[in-house]
This record gives C-alpha cells, structure tokens and sequence, in this order.
C-alpha cells in the first residue's frame, strides 16, 4: 500500500496550520487507496541544521536525525501543508526538509497552503526545493486565503470546491508515488 505522509510546517503557538492539516488528513484518511499519516514537526525536535556533513552523504550522526530520517524514508509521497511567512515557506519547514537527501528523492510532494494570497509564494519555494531533491511535485495544489477560508483570519472554514482540489492534489501525488516506485526500488 503506497504511504503518503501530510507533514505539518509550522510550529508557532496558535498556528492556523494545525486545523489544516488535520482538515487534509481527515479527508485523505476517508480513501482506500493509500494509507495517509500525520506528521507534526512539533513531534520532531529538530535544532537548525546540526550535522557536520552534506545530508546527500547520507552519514547522520544526531539521533534525532536518524529518527527523523527513518520516518521520511518509510514514505512513499507527501503532502505538505505550509504557512506563507515573508514570501516563503516556514523556516521550520525549509529546515526539517534540509535535514535529509537521499530520504526525499524519487519521491511525489504535493501542497496544501495558507496565506494572504493563499500561501502560493511559499509553494513556488518548495517546488524549487523539492526539485533540488529529485521530488516530482504535481500540479495541482489547494491555496486556502486567509480571507476567504478562515473566519478572523483564524477559524478554519474552507470553501466546499477546496475539497474538490484536494482530491486531485491526493489523486496526483498518489499517481506519481506510484510511477516513482520503480525508481525508489532500484
């Protein structure tokens, strides 16, 4: 069964992110065709980058690298939810995701975003990043509006058609995970 993990990029107190992501997980969760799980980088203490060598050596030393490491390679494909801070993604996010190499590549990312403009900024970023590390990442992407998908720029409430992009943003990432196995395999 192809495993898709949905990594939450944020980590601030009172983060809108969180209800996001549980939103993604909870409609992902409904699908048989994949099994999808939750990752909140407040699980994962990672410092900012703290290991000595180049992650595409793959020679870890920090335990919470390695950790961190075993969950990414136990995945097949991700979804990650990111906030749109300065034009970017979360500096939590860009160093969680510059922990690792080998663990990302030949591997599907799609994007869940949030933001003023829908977080679009923060996802151009990532796509950039994600090619860097050998990821196809899919077209189609949910870009919620802090004005238009939150009540007080804090209450989460999507518009219904949000769904709609959120199934072909799962529908394309669990395609190219698929597509990529062979690769992941070799």
């Amino acid at each position: 069964m192809t495993k898709i993990g949905i990594i939450l990029g944020s980590t601030r107190p009172g983060r809108n992110g969180e209800a996001v992501a549980r939103w993604v997980y909870d409609i992902a969760s409904q699908r048989t065709d994949a099994e999808f799980e939750l990752i909140d980088l407040l699980d994962y203490k990672l410092p900012h980058l703290d290991e000595a060598l180049p992650p595409s050596l793959g020679q870890y030393a920090e335990p919470h690298t390695h950790q961190w490491a075993a969950k990414i390679a136990s995945l097949d494909g991700f979804v990650f939810v990111t906030p749109e801070y300065n034009h970017s993604t979360s500096g939590v996010l860009k160093n969680a995701i510059d922990f690792l190499y080998a663990e990302w590549n030949n591997k599907a990312a799609g994007f869940v975003s949030y933001g003023s403009l829908g977080g679009a900024r923060a996802v151009e970023h990532l796509r950039l990043i994600a090619a860097e590390l050998q990821m196809a990442d899919v077209r189609s992407q949910v870009s919620l509006s802090l004005f238009h998908d939150f009540e007080n720029f804090s209450v989460f409430k999507p518009g219904d058609f949000q769904v709609e992009a959120l199934n072909t943003t799962l529908d394309q990432v669990l395609a190219w995970s698929r597509a990529l196995a062979p690769l992941r395999a070799a």
